[in-house]
């Protein structure tokens, strides 16, 4: 537990920019004056996607900062981290400013003000540096979490451009064309998969099966709707929160709670029917493919309606220039196929599972 000194709940960014400011720039500018470097605040945490609140505090809560070098002058992290650490305050704006890090398996009480080369810190983040390319096999095995987590945040200085946090933000700041085009086919195929299931789960007797591929469609819906509109998707907890934040969405929300809080396949098929077709206006409206039919139709012979997703993942496929990409597998980035929240935090894991992805596709 965090022990407030005092004060109201500041956002975790906005505490951490005034932090640099006030507190660890000066002291960077006494002991190290001139010193080139980056600050920032990025990473894991849910201040970084502007979700934290009051009840965020409870626990690797206060002040925080990442200060980033170059490479060549990495030496000087464990200086510096030393000198903050005899230096900064106590508290900062009611806030204490060395607190225990709950997660680790012993809780050393220390300062949040972390010191490492840029390079590094991007490399044991991601896996690679985006500052000097970053290559399918990089898009397809990163998470769309760790982009969030990279992207979001906020820089306070950066002081290492044009080669600095800046340029790898802005390497990161979106799919590139035909990437994203197959990130989307992948995800409307993963709908076109299950979008019949829920009538015939229902029509079986298994009411149950039929609610639980009803949310699992909303949820793969509420992610394509934010690949659609550029926004990486974070993980679970903080999902839906995200979905809702999206321009334009409010047709689109009320219709996937309608189909997850239904009680019966009828009213969640209406549900599910109604944000088919809200995707489908989107997707023509992206103008990556040919427009499209957004009416629902039966599937097959079965009292089942569905949108076909399988044709906005043909289209999109279609549309695609590299044949590299165009020629995969229907499978999509890593978190597209795998769900274990161990598996895809395992970089080694993710890293071969692409690799062997991309060479299927060379083997062909």
């Amino acid at each position: 537990m965090i022990a407030r000194v005092s004060g109201e709940f500041l956002p975790g960014v906005e505490l951490g920019r005034r932090f640099y400011r006030v507190a660890v720039k000066p002291l960077l500018d006494r002991h190290v004056p001139g010193l080139r470097h980056s600050a920032a605040l990025i990473g894991p945490g849910s201040e970084i996607l502007g979700f934290d609140s009051a009840r965020s505090t409870d626990h690797n809560w206060g002040p925080r900062v990442q200060v980033f070098l170059r490479e060549d002058e990495a030496e000087l992290c464990h200086d510096l981290g030393a000198m903050l650490s005899r230096e900064l305050p106590e508290e900062f704006l009611g806030w204490p400013v060395r607190f225990p890090d709950v997660s680790a398996d012993a809780w050393p009480v220390r300062h949040r003000v972390s010191v490492a080369g840029l390079g590094s810190w991007l490399t044991g983040e991601l896996g690679f540096d985006p500052r000097t390319d970053v290559t399918v096999a990089d898009w397809l095995a990163t998470p769309t979490q760790l982009l969030a987590e990279v992207t979001g945040g906020a820089v306070f200085h950066d002081g290492l451009a044009p080669a600095g946090l800046g340029a790898a933000r802005v390497a990161l700041a979106w799919y590139p064309d035909d990437v994203w085009r197959y990130v989307l086919a992948c995800q409307w195929q993963r709908i076109g998969q299950e979008e019949a299931f829920p009538g015939r789960c229902a029509e079986s007797g298994d009411d149950l099966g039929s609610a639980i591929i009803t949310a699992r469609l909303a949820r793969d819906a509420s992610r394509l709707a934010m690949l659609m509109k550029r926004i990486y998707p974070p993980y679970a907890k903080w999902h839906a929160s995200a979905f809702a934040r999206l321009p334009g969405v409010d047709v689109l929300h009320g219709e996937l709670s309608r189909a997850v809080a239904a009680t019966d396949w009828q009213e969640r098929e209406r549900g599910l029917c109604a944000a088919w077709g809200e995707l489908a206006r989107w997707h023509n409206e992206l103008g990556l493919t040919e427009p499209l039919d957004p009416a629902v139709r039966q599937f097959y012979d079965r009292p089942y309606l569905v949108i076909g997703a399988e044709r906005f993942s043909v289209a999109l496929r279609n549309s695609i220039g590299a044949d590299l990409i165009r020629d995969l597998p229907l499978i999509g980035a890593v978190d597209q196929f795998i769900d274990s929240t161990d598996a895809v935090g395992w970089p080694a894991l993710r890293r071969t599972a692409v690799t062997a992805l991309l060479k299927r596709h060379s083997a062909t």
